[in-house]
């Protein structure tokens, strides 16, 4: 990583991040992010950590469900709140 790396770029490929792990981006877009994480250690731990959270979702059981004052925290602290379903509708 160079010590004069420029960060701007960051922000602007943070919307693609979610596409990128998912295999869904143009092969020129993938490459664009590959160079940019070759040279920020930041977007590559944002990349890393995305995968494992994915990753963590599609292996985990979903059984037991969270208890609903943790998952409320959980969802406010996101700033998710307006989306939290009730339990009856689960």
């Amino acid at each position: 990583m160079s010590a004069q790396h420029d960060h701007s770029r960051c922000r602007e490929l943070l919307g693609s991040l979610s596409d990128y792990v998912d295999g869904d981006l143009e092969e020129a877009l993938c490459r664009e992010i590959e160079a940019h994480m070759a040279e920020c250690e930041n977007c590559r731990i944002v990349v890393d950590t995305l995968r494992k959270t994915v990753l963590l979702y599609h292996v985990l059981p979903s059984d037991p469900p969270l208890p609903e004052a943790v998952e409320q925290r959980l969802f406010k602290r996101l700033e998710l709140e307006h989306i939290i379903p009730s339990r009856s509708e689960r």
